[in-house]
């Protein structure tokens, strides 16, 4: 029972998220609000990490960003379809295409950045 229990909270907390990672959320809102607004954030949060010179953390937020993208970039293709113009869900592809080429490109360079760093620490 109560192992029942642990797992149903999560799936209850997760339910939006779940179902995006499924295709069943509308279009606008995995794009828009799971897309766009929580990838700001993490960048954000990963520009704090480095104005406070913080390596593990950006390390630990790289990480993070880059399992994030797996799931938004599934999510948003499910999702693809959960939209009145068939227009808006081509368009999410491409653009999905983009963002995941454009996203491995990024985590390659920052972590050779977050190498370089950790090297010098090493040496200081």
């Amino acid at each position: 029972m109560e192992g029942s229990r642990l797992t149903k909270l999560p799936a209850e907390f997760f339910a939006a998220e779940i179902q995006a990672w499924h295709g069943q959320q509308p279009l606008w809102k995995v794009f828009w609000i799971y897309g766009v607004v929580t990838s700001s954030a993490l960048i954000a949060f990963y520009i704090i990490g480095i104005y406070v010179d913080r390596i593990v953390l950006r390390q630990v937020l790289l990480l993070c960003f880059a399992c994030y993208t797996v799931w938004i970039l599934v999510s948003v293709w499910r999702c693809a379809n959960n939209t009145r113009e068939r227009y808006w869900g081509l368009l999410a592809r491409l653009l999905t295409v983009a963002w995941a080429c454009n996203t491995i490109m990024v985590l390659i360079f920052v972590q050779f950045n977050l190498i370089v760093k950790y090297l010098q620490h090493l040496n200081d």
